[in-house]
């Protein structure tokens, strides 16, 4: 394995939570993508990405653009990175409001 430059700033170790939705998938009457994204906000997480996917597949099926790319159910992934104990502060009320939409998953990453 290659060592890290010497001049980085000290590592640190975190959590990424990541959800994978589909873009229509609902909580109390609002996309669960800004469900989340409100959440993590109130609760003080340091930031979170959505990104749109393309094309998937999963327990619910298929989900890709039609041939006119008219698709609006694609897949789309909410991730966030912070300290251990602001997401597992968050994670009972994630798992509330994805359901059975989706998959959540934890990883311990390293940030610089």
């Amino acid at each position: 394995m290659r060592s890290l430059p010497d001049d980085l700033p000290p590592m640190k170790r975190m959590l990424k939570l990541a959800v994978r939705i589909r873009t229509r998938d609902e909580y109390q009457g609002q996309p669960i993508s800004q469900a989340l994204l409100s959440l993590f906000r109130e609760r003080g997480i340091s930031g979170a990405t959505v990104l749109q996917g393309v094309r998937g597949y999963g327990a619910r099926g298929v989900a890709r653009a039609d041939v006119l790319g008219l698709s609006v159910n694609l897949p789309i992934v909410i991730e966030t990175v912070d300290e251990y104990q602001k997401i597992e502060a968050v994670l009972s009320q994630v798992k509330q409001i994805v359901g059975s939409n989706g998959l959540i998953t934890l990883e311990e990453v390293n940030v610089f």
